[in-house]
């Protein structure tokens, strides 16, 4: 029997209990993974994963120092980011530290390969204090224990990854355990392995990051729990029981992924562990290989913001495949996000909420969509108003409709002989506040629904101005105007649960539009409310959340500037914080930008919940002192050339540390095998190595044309209307 079977019950859990855990004694020892897997069997609990999942506030975690800098729930969040320069090189090293601390890094990690850079790093460390910079810096260690051994000297703390520190290199080998005993025995190694890096950082006064990888998971504990959040967790965990026995405790942890939805998983699982056993450690939170631009900011917000929004996390990292002084600016505003989801005012407005208990309906550790039926009325071969995988609905004004062929273009729409149809990213439905009298709008709209597009117009507007074929947004008990071909329900998450249950049950609504009070109550904790009771009183129809904001809310916490970059944060985290858990349906985001903006936000946000896939996904590592080749270029290059493949992932690593494993996840691998070589992967298969870089590009582009996944870039092109 493998191992595995016997924690099974573990990728299902579900419950979010709320009842206080009393806190073991710190030298209390980790109950084993075998006694605590059957323990859950039984109970099918995760338990309490936040200090209060209805009132935010900050979890309370012990303070670890790493050098001058304080991490933990009793000091702000930490802002810390990764140096790409080669550690060997003294000089490039120094410089872009300095910046980094410019910009505002509370720290700097850098990378640490062999011995020649763990002596390199004593320079640097030198250099810095000549100038009389302190800041603390941390060494990224992986396979090379010797060099974690010299790197104690020139740094202030030693990231760990579990995966690799004592099993070596990534490989997909399984084992099978048929005596679970035979694991936990495997443990005496890693002790004997990892123990002198921890007497030495104990007697240098130094920390560590236990920093666990969803893409670097070992193969001994892949086997035993699968691809999971659970292997993740408790791959850190056989490491932070090594730090206690020897009664070190200045250690941190991280459960990274790229994928924003199980790194969310691990690291609710990893603090309701931590809750279980009467821990505190501090959280580092992080979406690794996130990517460049809009995109790496809004996975980042998605996973970072889900969990600060629950008072998770104590130091941050935004990932992105761009120089690291770049990423201190969305460091610093999700941890003002975060500040703003446990200030008094949002817990006030979170006690607002009528109570709920959505501990059976809101599974915390894995995705699970609430089932729902399209309506008819919605849904046809000829009009499809929502989308079966998450549904994207667009504002539109009067003057919006006046530029027909501008406005079919912001909606992502092609044209044929000046005739809009649906493209792969087109908005579903667009949002009127009013209908127009004037005959171009009109034919703008006609032309719109024609096309298939769901034209949701207030029935209060509807019932004084009629547009045949709309639908109508209704209030409470609000009638449906003849005109209209459905009904979308508001719900503000004011309601009292009669009003819900009887909301869920109604048979004329085709789907409901959740546009909290967001004057008076979390939308965060409404939210949850409202998609706890669709889901308790089986509702059949969609629900899609409406994102709304004015020039004032719309802007970057503290008053600061209405940029588009800093409202993907604030967005992907006020939405994230709901798809993570599968509660939402879609979105509607009405905030004071451009059309097309909002509406590729949309789709990046639903991509980046791993609902609707309406481009390629790219898994981009955002480079450091290891990277083979030049990240920024070379992705771009092959975002250029490979953009346009809905539905396939292509992995893009500078080297072999994270590469196979994250890669498990994609379809395709772009990897540093050497320098200036290249290795292409098929999933987990390398299929070709050694290409020169010069070649890798055109070779992977070829590699998915072999594979059937490759389809020739769009060469409809638009014709210019001709006016009837």
């Amino acid at each position: 029997m493998r191992a595995s079977a016997l924690v099974g019950a573990l990728l299902s859990v579900s419950s979010a209990l709320q009842a206080p855990v009393l806190k073991a004694p710190r030298a209390a020892p980790l109950q084993s993974t075998i006694d605590r897997a059957a323990n859950r069997e039984k109970t099918d609990a995760v338990g309490r994963y936040c200090a209060d999942d209805k009132s935010p506030e900050r979890r309370s975690t012990s303070t670890v120092k790493v050098g001058q800098v304080r991490i933990g729930s009793s000091d702000p969040i930490v802002l810390q980011t990764m140096g790409t320069t080669d550690t060997n090189d003294v000089q490039a090293s120094v410089e872009q530290i300095l910046r980094c601390k410019e910009a505002g890094a509370d720290m700097v990690r850098l990378t640490v390969q062999g011995i020649g850079e763990a002596k390199n790093s004593l320079k640097i460390r030198e250099q810095l204090d000549a100038q009389g910079v302190h800041i603390p810096l941390v060494a990224d260690m992986h396979f090379n224990r010797k060099a974690a051994m010299i790197a104690c000297e020139a740094y202030d703390k030693i990231r760990v990854n579990p995966g690799n520190f004592a099993d070596g290199r990534k490989t997909f080998e399984e084992i099978d355990y048929d005596d679970p005993q035979q694991f936990e025995d495997e443990r005496a190694y890693i002790e004997k392995t990892f123990t002198p890096l921890v007497e030495r950082c104990k007697e240098l006064g130094r920390a560590i990051r236990i920093g666990t990888n969803h893409g670097s998971l070992s193969a001994r504990i892949m086997s035993f729990y699968g691809d999971s959040a659970q292997g993740m967790v408790e791959s850190a965990l056989e490491f932070a029981n090594i730090c206690r026995k020897l009664d070190f405790h200045n250690f941190v942890f991280s459960m990274k992924a790229s994928n924003p939805v199980v790194m969310v998983q691990a690291y609710r699982l990893l603090a309701a562990t931590q809750y279980e056993l009467g821990w505190d450690y501090p959280l580092h939170l992080g979406v690794t290989e996130a990517g460049e631009g809009e995109d790496g900011r809004m996975k980042s917000a998605i996973g970072i913001g889900a969990l600060l929004a629950d008072g998770l996390g104590d130091t941050i990292r935004v990932s992105l495949t761009e120089d690291p002084e770049f990423e201190l600016e969305p460091c610093r505003t999700l941890a003002q996000l975060g500040d703003e989801a446990v200030s008094d005012a949002n817990r006030q407005k979170a006690q607002n909420v009528i109570e709920f208990d959505d501990s059976e309906t809101r599974p915390i550790t894995s995705f699970t969509r609430r089932e729902v039926t399209l309506a008819p009325s919605i849904y046809t071969d000829e009009f499809q108003a929502l989308h079966r995988d998450g549904s994207v609905l667009t504002a539109v004004s009067a003057t919006d409709l006046e530029d027909e062929q501008g406005l079919y273009a912001k909606l992502g729409m092609k044209t044929a002989v000046g005739m809009p149809f649906k493209d792969v990213a087109s908005s579903d439905s667009i949002v009127l506040s009013e209908v127009p009298s004037d005959k171009t709008q009109l034919r703008t709209l006609s032309r719109l629904q024609t096309a298939g597009v769901g034209v949701v117009v207030p029935a209060s507007v509807l019932a004084k101005t009629p547009l045949e074929g709309a639908i109508a947004l209704v209030d409470g008990g609000e009638a449906t105007p003849e005109c209209a071909r459905a009904a979308a329900l508001r719900l503000t998450g004011a309601e009292t649960d009669a009003e819900l249950k009887a909301a869920s049950q109604r048979s004329d609504v085709a789907f409901a539009i959740v546009d909290i009070d967001v004057e008076n109550l979390s939308r965060t904790h409404a939210a949850r409310r409202v998609f706890h009771h669709l889901k308790a009183n089986n509702c059949a129809y969609p629900a899609i959340l409406r994102l709304g904001y004015d020039a004032q809310t719309a802007r970057a916490p503290n008053n600061g500037p209405l940029r588009k970059d800093l409202f993907i944060l604030r967005m992907g985290m006020d939405g994230g914080s709901l798809s993570v858990d599968g509660l939402v349906d879609g979105f509607f985001v009405d905030a004071p930008f451009d059309v097309e903006f909002l509406r590729t936000a949309s789709f990046g946000l639903l991509q980046g919940s791993r609902m609707r896939n309406v481009k390629t996904e790219f898994v981009s590592c955002p480079s450091c002192g290891r990277t083979l080749f030049d990240l920024q270029e070379v992705t771009a290059q092959i975002s250029d050339r490979t953009g346009h493949l809905p539905g396939v992932t292509i992995a893009i690593m500078g080297c072999i540390v994270n590469g196979p494993g994250e890669m498990a996840d994609a379809d395709f691998g772009y990897v540093g095998g050497a320098p200036g070589m290249v290795d292409l992967y098929v999933g987990k298969t390398v299929v070709r190595s050694g290409i020169p870089n010069e070649d890798a590009c055109d070779a992977l582009v070829e590699l998915i044309k072999e594979n059937d996944r490759w389809v020739e870039p769009s060469e409809v092109e638009e014709e210019e209307l001709v006016e009837a």
